[in-house]
């Protein structure tokens, strides 16, 4: 597979991966407030904050000239949104998911920051280049 492909094919996959889950913000509202700590307060405004800039980030890869500043809020509200993985992590029983998915979960975290990193050439951000063009 081409190098663009595959950063094209990783591109739509961060993209679908965002607004998915942007959307279940809303649909699933009272479902997402359950695994956001309790140190958080207003799990209901933090749900719905979260999936608006979960849109936003999703939006924004579509467009050249703002991808790479999406990726970069994607990957800091992925970071932001970690405690609430580990949350569901310390109180599985609370929840009905395997504890080994939840496991799973936290590297696959990490997997998706490298995975944004690299399809909004988060890379040239920091040094300043241009953007590959691919």
């Amino acid at each position: 597979m081409r190098r663009w492909h595959a950063k094209g094919f990783a591109l739509w996959f961060v993209f679908l991966w965002f607004f998915i889950g942007g959307i279940a913000h809303f649909v699933a509202t009272d479902l997402e407030m359950r695994i956001v700590p309790p140190v958080i307060p207003s799990p209901r405004a933090a749900v719905l904050v979260s999936g608006v800039f979960e849109l936003l980030g999703a939006g924004g890869l579509a467009f050249r000239p703002t991808r790479r500043l999406a990726g970069l809020g994607l990957v800091l509200l992925t970071i932001a949104v970690t405690p609430a993985n580990v949350f569901m992590l310390e109180h599985a029983a609370s929840f009905h998911v395997p504890y080994w998915l939840l496991i799973v979960r936290l590297p696959v975290q990490a997997a998706l920051l490298a995975l944004i990193a690299w399809c909004c050439d988060l890379a040239s951000f920091w040094t300043l280049k241009a953007p590959s063009k691919h």
